[in-house]
């Protein structure tokens, strides 16, 4: 396995706890409809900050999801080059016999 392998592996485990912490950090969907029937005394400035900080988190979800993806597209690529290189360029294994097993007895 390469370095950059190596570092993209790391960089994939890195943006994977990024998703998941954007994600736990973002407020429900039905977490209005909760306050309106408990009549949550909020006021307009703390509604906007929280839509705010809402968007910003749902921004950052679809960046760092993005990311994510790229990154463990470009570890295959590299991964499926490194590999075709280091054999030649041919995948099969001509050198090896393949025993399949079976013996006559007769």
């Amino acid at each position: 396995m390469t370095p950059l392998l190596w570092v993209l592996g790391s960089l994939i485990i890195v943006f994977a706890i990024a998703i998941i912490a954007v994600v736990l950090l973002q407020e429900g969907r039905r977490h209005g409809v909760a306050g309106a029937i408990s009549g949550g005394a909020d006021t307009f400035m703390s509604k906007n900050k929280a839509r705010t900080i809402d968007a910003f988190l749902s921004r950052w979800t679809k960046f760092i999801t993005i990311a994510f993806f790229v990154l463990v597209i470009v570890a295959l690529v590299i991964s499926v080059l490194a590999t075709s290189s280091s054999d030649g360029g041919n995948n099969i294994d001509t050198t090896s016999t393949f025993d399949v097993g079976i013996t006559d007895y007769e």
